[in-house]
């Protein structure tokens, strides 16, 4: 008969939970082996009752076969109890793991808590400058309204002269707003809720959640915290997975997010997977033209134009740009934002004749709809200036950039007559004394009509100024080049674009003009659009998985 083996008492507090299982296995073993010898005597003895005759030893017989059926009995009984104990460690294990996912999740929450917490703090500092601004504002308010009374009695005083200043200002920003100095995300604004209005009669409507999302994330980004901005928009992508399916609009909307983010660490690869994932989804789920599609198609187009891939990315261009037309209609201004990206692909392959196209339609469209005095008719006619120096055309270029400094200039000041002058006028008339020989050698700041014109003070305008006076001293103007140049580098901001402004003067310091057009037809050109990455940044239009 077999024997069973128990571990000693002393023994069992020191055993782990694996032990304790590996010795109730092995328990169960032996239990089963003894049930088996037991089950074997019983059926013997029963035999022998059979064979035997007498009945004194058929009753002992009799009594050993009930004690074996009792060990039987207890045997199974152990069984049963072993058996218990095994589910008993399985519901454990269960537990036990059931336990690790929920602290996972804790820590998860924690972390999350942590950072709204970082986010709730970061917003009450905001609140509270803005409060400061706010009271300081008003306390201006107040000092002009007891100013404005103090005038009443003033007859020496001229309001206008008081107001010149800031109204100047004013109306100087309104015609070329500081773009510079805007957070990402926040360029084109204004078209971009027509782009964002036109998206939802079309049946799709970006949520409330996704637009706080992509601001957060645009924040991150711009202050270089990818490694916060990276995992946040995953985990808003998985959860959009989970709960809406791949295929789904918000999920393109998710995924070009993440894309912006990856092209802004310059991984392109992976922006340009994300952006094709999102088109099959738009596609698929709205139709080849709506709006949302058009915008994964322009990006793709960016992109690859950051990539230098301009074949590529200028059939992507022009399918958005026939979305957008028939979505918005020809003449709307997101279509003549499309035609100025179209153009720098055209113009970075060297066509010429496109890029001039594309240009003046896209200035029609702003002229017509916007009026000749909008921020994007400034910079279109920059464009289109750019292009004309690389084809060397020069006077072309000259009238475009004398055209941006006039209407700046009658924007600010009023009508030009003889006393009241752009800069580019007091520039050659200074240039034509310099070769007379009667170089005006005042100071600046007391040659009247020059110091009022040189107030006129903004980026786009700054940027022209360079660019003219680049372009007076590859015509051997060197008085005209210094007094535009000493203006732009009197202005309290510089140009927009100072990439740009280099390259405009390389084209104009270069060799002969074949070899020119040659060298230039290959350099990039900077893309006209929001802050972010010189691409429109705006809700329904670009980069934002509208």
């Amino acid at each position: 008969m077999s024997t069973m083996v128990y571990p000693r008492d002393e023994k069992l507090e020191k055993l782990s939970q694996e032990d304790i299982i590996s010795n109730t296995k092995l328990v169960m073993q032996g239990l089963e082996a003894l049930k088996n010898e037991h089950n074997s005597i019983l059926h013997s003895l029963m035999e022998t009752i059979k064979c035997l005759k007498k009945d004194e030893e058929a009753n002992l017989v009799h009594e050993k076969s009930g004690l074996i059926r009792k060990s039987v009995e207890m045997i199974e009984l152990g069984l049963g109890e072993a058996q218990v104990m095994m589910a008993l460690s399985a519901h454990l294990n269960a537990v036990e793991s059931e336990k690790q996912k929920l602290r996972a999740q804790v820590r998860r929450l924690c972390q999350e808590n942590q950072w709204l917490r970082d986010e709730l703090a970061g917003t009450q500092q905001k609140l509270q400058r803005s409060e400061q601004s706010v009271a300081q504002l008003d306390e201006e308010k107040k000092h002009l309204e007891f100013m404005n009374q103090l005038k009443k009695y003033d007859d020496d005083t001229s309001p206008s002269d008081e107001k010149e200043g800031e109204t100047s200002r004013d109306s100087l920003d309104d015609l070329f707003p500081e773009e510079e100095e805007h957070g990402p995300g926040t360029a084109s604004h204004a078209h971009g809720s027509s782009a964002v209005a036109a998206a939802q009669q079309c049946g799709y409507e970006i949520p409330a959640r996704l637009r706080t999302l992509h601001n957060l994330v645009i924040q991150y980004a711009s202050q270089g915290r990818y490694e916060v901005a990276v995992p946040l928009c995953k985990q808003a992508l998985e959860d959009l997975e989970k709960t809406s399916g791949h295929d789904h609009p918000d999920v393109a909307t998710m995924l070009n997010i993440l894309a912006l983010v990856y092209r802004d660490q310059n991984k392109y690869k992976e922006a340009a997977h994300l952006l094709n994932d999102a088109l099959n989804i738009r596609e698929k789920t709205l139709g080849k033209d709506h709006p949302a599609v058009a915008a994964t198609l322009n990006n793709l187009a960016v992109l690859h134009g950051k990539r230098g891939k301009y074949k590529e990315a200028e059939p992507l261009c022009k399918r958005a740009l026939e979305i957008r037309e028939k979505v918005l209609g020809r003449d709307h201004p997101d279509v003549a934002k499309q035609l100025n990206n179209l153009a720098l692909l055209c113009q970075n392959q060297g066509k010429y004749e496109e890029v001039e196209y594309y240009y003046r339609r896209a200035l029609d469209i702003y002229q017509s709809r916007l009026g000749n005095d909008d921020p994007n008719v400034a910079k279109t006619k920059n464009n289109l200036a750019s292009c004309y120096l690389k084809q060397c055309k020069y006077k072309e270029a000259e009238t475009l950039y004398k055209d941006i400094l006039t209407r700046a200039h009658e924007k600010e000041f009023g009508s030009v007559n003889g006393e009241n002058k752009p800069i580019w006028m007091h520039a050659e008339e200074r240039e034509e004394l310099s070769k007379g020989k009667h170089k005006d050698s005042a100071p600046y700041a007391e040659y009247g009509g020059w110091y009022k014109a040189c107030k006129v003070n903004s980026p786009t305008v700054n940027t022209t100024l360079r660019n003219l006076g680049a372009l007076y001293r590859r015509q051997g103007k060197l008085e005209a080049a210094e007094t535009l140049e000493e203006c732009a580098t009197r202005s309290r901001k510089q140009g927009l674009d100072p990439i740009h402004q280099t390259r405009v003067v390389e084209i104009l310091k270069d060799g002969e003009a074949v070899d020119r057009r040659r060298s230039l037809a290959g350099n990039p050109v900077k893309y006209e659009g929001g802050s972010v990455g010189s691409e429109e940044v705006s809700v329904g239009v670009e980069w934002t998985g509208a």
